[in-house]
Order: structure tokens, then C-alpha cells, then sequence
């Protein structure tokens, strides 16, 4: 069961983390103002994730588990080839639903405007936005084959 800090810190580190880019997102900030903030929020970011990995090193796991036979830590274990498959799977979805997303926002303006001019662009224009949505499915289908090798 968690203890109050394991619940009230992380929500500490969210706010002070998210409390320099309040005034950027209201719009009530100057171009120098927001560019401070955001280093502030970057440095911010980093120096929580450095907290969090010198407190894993600093703490044992050992700590946090109960003493029973079948832990949860247990269940957890993988290699290390697994774990990066699993990333690796997981940037093949995201990087490849990104350049969908460039492709598409290139492509459907043209596509609308072509149309609009000539309604006989409809078929021409339409498959390259759906090429450029391709991308994204090409992507995906190569995550799952990643992922049934592990």
C-alpha cells in the first residue's frame, strides 16, 4: 500500500513543474518571459528525472517489497534485448504516426485546394493524402511484428 509521501510527492514535483508555463499558456507573458520559462520548465523536467534516478539508486527495491513469496518484482523480470524490443516497438509506432501526421497536414490543404478548383482532382488528390496515412499503418504493422519476436 502506498504511504502518504509516495503519493504527495510526485503531485508536488507535477505542480512545481507545471507552475512556470501557467501565464505562457494564458497568453499575459512576453516573448523573453516565455522563453524563461520554458528553460526554467526544461530544467525543471531534467532535474526531476534526475531525482528520480538517484533515489532508485539510493533505495532499494528491496524496501518497498513485502515479504511474501510470489512478489510483484518478480513478476517484472525481463532481459534486457526485451526491453529495448519493447521501445523499439514503441518508437516504430510513435515516429511513424509523426511523419503521418507531417504528411497528412502537407498534403490535405493541397488536396482541399486542388478540389476546389477542379472538381475532377478529387480521385488524384485523395490518394496522396491516403499514401501519407500509410505511413502511420506501415508503422504500426512493423511494431507488431517487433513485438510477437519477443
Amino acid at each position: 500500500m502506498l504511504n502518504v509521501i509516495e503519493i504527495v510527492l510526485p503531485l508536488l514535483m507535477l505542480i512545481v513543474i507545471s507552475i512556470p508555463l501557467f501565464k505562457v499558456f494564458k497568453g499575459n507573458t512576453t516573448v523573453r518571459q516565455a522563453k524563461s520559462r520554458l528553460v526554467f520548465h526544461i530544467t525543471g523536467f531534467f532535474g526531476v528525472v534526475l531525482l528520480v534516478i538517484v533515489m532508485q539508486m539510493i533505495v532499494p527495491l528491496e524496501v518497498f517489497a513485502e515479504e511474501t513469496e510470489e512478489t510483484t518484482l518478480d513478476l517484472m523480470t525481463g532481459t534486457l534485448a526485451q526491453g529495448l524490443g519493447f521501445i523499439s516497438a514503441a518508437l516504430a509506432t510513435g515516429m511513424s504516426a509523426l511523419g503521418a501526421g507531417i504528411a497528412v497536414a502537407a498534403a490535405a490543404p493541397a488536396a482541399i485546394g486542388a478540389f476546389s478548383e477542379n472538381e475532377k482532382n478529387f480521385g488524384k488528390s485523395l490518394i496522396f493524402v491516403a499514401l501519407g496515412e500509410g505511413v502511420a499503418i506501415y508503422g504500426l504493422l512493423i511494431s507488431i511484428l517487433i513485438i510477437n519476436k519477443l
